[in-house]
């Protein structure tokens, strides 16, 4: 039976391999603290913000994310695809997401504001009605994504191929169609 924490806050917590193991958060609020240490195992954040929190190298296989807010957050380098699914709901703004990983995840309705996605792995990710607001999507992979009605508006650096990304009505700026162009090799000025 896991521990359970309701409301409490915590604040510069640098968290050991196994420190959050078997343990149950809802409605924490956790600011300044360092998870990159933390091997994961049986753990459960409900209705929690994270702020201004390192997370970066953490092995978060066995995590369930429900209903999670990340800002100003440094996730690099962290595997999201093996967390619990079920009503596995997550936003990050102003956050540092570079070389993670969401394949085959259903992220549908993720707001991502302000971020750095470099290198980020969506492959296979259900993106329906997914929110790229302002993101730096260079590098990041998309090949046999859904990304209908996802919104690439404000966005930029992406390289998205139309033949093996879903798309249907989803949202681009003018200066952004070069990324769903280059693989043709057409040249928009």
């Amino acid at each position: 039976m896991p521990e359970y924490f309701l409301d409490i806050e915590y604040n510069n917590i640098i968290y050991s391999e196994e420190e959050v193991n078997f343990k149950e958060f809802e409605c924490c609020t956790f600011t300044n603290c360092n998870f990159s240490q933390c091997v994961f195992l049986s753990v459960t954040f409900i209705d929690c913000t994270f702020n201004d929190c390192t997370f970066s190298g953490a092995k978060i296989n066995y995590v369930a994310f429900r209903t999670v807010t990340f800002n100003r957050c440094e996730i690099k380098d962290v595997n999201f695809s093996m967390c619990d699914k079920l009503i596995f709901e997550i936003a990050f703004t102003d956050c540092i997401l570079d070389f993670s990983k969401f394949y085959t995840l259903k992220i549908k309705g993720t707001s991502f504001t302000n971020c750095s996605l470099i290198a980020v792995d969506f492959m296979s990710t259900d993106l329906t009605e997914v929110l790229f607001e302002n993101c730096d999507l260079y590098r990041s992979e998309f090949a046999k994504a859904i990304a209908n009605k996802a919104n690439f508006k404000t966005s930029y650096n992406y390289t998205i191929d139309p033949k093996t990304t879903k798309l249907k009505k989803a949202v681009f700026a003018l200066e952004g169609l070069k990324g769903l162009l280059y693989k043709h090799e057409i040249v928009v000025k």
